[in-house]
């Protein structure tokens, strides 16, 4: 959904979005809901609110692909981008770091919602918190099966640490 700057009344806007988005960064399983209040204080724009959706994600310890739900409070402030200037190579301060930008009078609560599904996402996601993942060597998911590797080789680089244990007991 587009919406006009200039257009935004001065006690603000109130939406409850559900959208179907596409991006090629995440895949969105779900439609996106949305509950926003969107204010304006001179030429900057005030979004507050919470998103919530599902996301498809691949397991960063066994590779599976699964689903999660993220549910996520938005608090973003847009400045109109000729603000800061028509360098092709702008370099964002710190306190700019925290806000985001309109073009032609027009902010895309599209884009708002993929960026904040985008930046709730977990770094390592897992499946599970008890996850094994694969072994190293045959590749087997340790949860579903075990395998009979068996991990005794040690990297030569911490082979010194070896001795350290000797020493303890």
């Amino acid at each position: 959904m587009k919406i006009i700057v200039s257009e935004i009344p001065e006690e603000g806007i109130e939406l409850d979005l559900t959208e179907d988005i596409r991006d090629d960064v995440i895949r969105i399983a779900s439609p996106v809901h949305a509950s926003l209040k969107i204010e304006k204080r001179a030429s900057e724009v005030l979004v507050t609110g919470e998103i919530s959706g599902e996301v498809k994600l691949q397991c960063s310890r066994c590779l599976k692909n699964f689903s999660v739900n993220i549910k996520s409070p938005v608090e973003v402030v847009y400045h109109p981008a000729d603000a800061v200037g028509r360098d092709e190579n702008y370099e964002l301060q710190s306190d700019e770091l925290d806000m985001g930008f309109y073009r032609n009078d027009t902010l895309d609560t599209d884009e708002l919602l993929k960026e904040q599904l985008l930046l709730n996402v977990p770094m390592k996601p897992l499946c599970s918190p008890e996850c094994k993942g694969i072994c190293p060597k045959c590749g087997t998911d340790l949860n579903a099966a075990q395998c009979n590797c068996g991990f005794s080789e040690i990297d030569p680089r911490l082979k010194v640490l070896e001795q350290l244990l000797k020493r303890k007991e």
